[in-house]
């Protein structure tokens, strides 16, 4: 694995230096409500991201132990990309980004009753989409 050059010590700053981009979350979301994607999957998503962005992306998370790379069964030109444990475990992250968007902005309703499942018990959500994911 490669390691990636820390700025310092800081537990912000070093969390960054792995997901301080705009994309690095939004891959991360993709395979936590999909299980697995492939290129072409990433390259559907409503935000856009340039081929070659996506590429550095995956790259840089594969190195860092948040994705893994695995054989696509239905295509030998294909890859799917599924997170690791370690990538698994930032659920909780991405579910306080959400709340903490609702707090301050408005939550599409499409995403809205997720977010109120969430609110009323927050671990027991948690433990039940980590089981489904490790499936």
């Amino acid at each position: 694995m490669k390691k990636t050059k820390k700025r310092s010590d800081c537990p912000i700053s070093c969390t960054l230096d792995v997901f301080g981009d705009k994309w690095s979350f939004l891959i991360i979301r993709d395979l936590l409500f999909a299980k697995e994607c492939t290129y072409g999957d990433f390259l559907k998503s409503e935000e856009g991201i340039a081929t070659n962005i996506l590429a550095a992306r995956l790259l840089m998370l594969e190195e860092n132990g948040i994705i893994e790379k695995l054989e696509h069964p239905g295509s030998k030109a294909k890859v799917l990309y599924k997170l690791t444990r370690k990538g698994i475990d930032l659920l909780p992250v991405l579910l306080e980004m959400h709340l903490w968007f609702d707090k301050y902005f408005t939550i599409p309703e499409d995403k809205r009753e997720i977010l109120e499942i969430v609110k009323k018990d927050k671990a027991g959500f948690i433990e039940n989409f980590i089981t489904q994911l490790e499936k």
